[in-house]
């Protein structure tokens, strides 16, 4: 995996779908859900994908990508 920012949130939550990152079934829905719908991410939603990617020792969203 690379140390480089995700440069918009579909990418980071096919990230942690598709790595061996232990997820709860609503995480899992979350991150389906931001995988598929390009509409932005509400701050409450910004904020649970950051400590996802954070628990999961994943880079963070680049600055300024698509949230």
């Amino acid at each position: 995996m690379t140390d480089r920012p995700f440069p918009d949130h579909r990418q980071a939550a096919l990230a942690l779908l598709n790595g061996n990152h232990r997820l709860s079934r609503k995480a899992g829905q979350f991150l389906g859900q931001l995988a598929v719908d390009p509409t932005p991410m509400s701050e409450a939603q910004a904020g649970w994908l950051r400590k996802l990617l954070e628990r999961a020792g994943l880079p963070l969203m680049a600055e300024g990508g698509a949230a």
